[in-house]
């Protein structure tokens, strides 16, 4: 998974739906539920959910405390509170991250124009595959049981 953005414009991480799905992450009710407006083309979305999500950049590896979101724009939001704790260093010429952990220094870098294309066309139809199946699922929970149109 290339699906990750790291950005310092907003105080929490966050996460997608999809990613959760996919794989098969425990989560948890989020302590104070709120409405985020923009990370969607769907309006505003409610955050009701956490989960802790492992990570892995070539050699560098971790995990984040994430809200649980559906979104097209990535797999992951790192924010602030990542980069905080991470103490990581921006540089804004190359745009590129520095991180120390475990004693080694690691530089995240941006991925190119044409692998930020293909991961977003290729988001766009995993969400639109899970729309089209969260669909048939209300369809069939929707359906009268034959037991049910039988007795009428």
């Amino acid at each position: 998974m290339r699906g990750l953005i790291i950005d310092s414009g907003s105080c929490v991480n966050v996460c997608s739906t999809t990613l959760v799905s996919k794989l098969n992450l425990c989560t948890v009710k989020h302590a104070i539920p709120y409405i985020l407006q923009w990370m969607n083309d769907s309006g505003e979305v409610k955050v009701t959910k956490q989960v802790v999500v492992p990570f892995s950049i070539g050699k560098y590896i971790d995990e984040v405390f994430c809200d649980m979101v559906p979104m097209q724009a990535s797999h992951i939001l790192l924010w602030r509170p990542w980069q905080y704790d991470r103490k990581t260093i921006h540089n804004g010429l190359k745009n590129s991250y520095t991180i120390v952990k475990d004693g080694k220094t690691i530089t995240l870098v941006p991925l190119t124009p044409k692998q930020v294309y293909d991961d977003q066309i290729k988001l766009k139809s995993e969400h639109e595959a899970m729309g089209r199946e969260n669909q048939g699922e209300e369809q069939r929970e929707r359906r009268p049981s034959d037991s049910a149109r039988k007795s009428r």
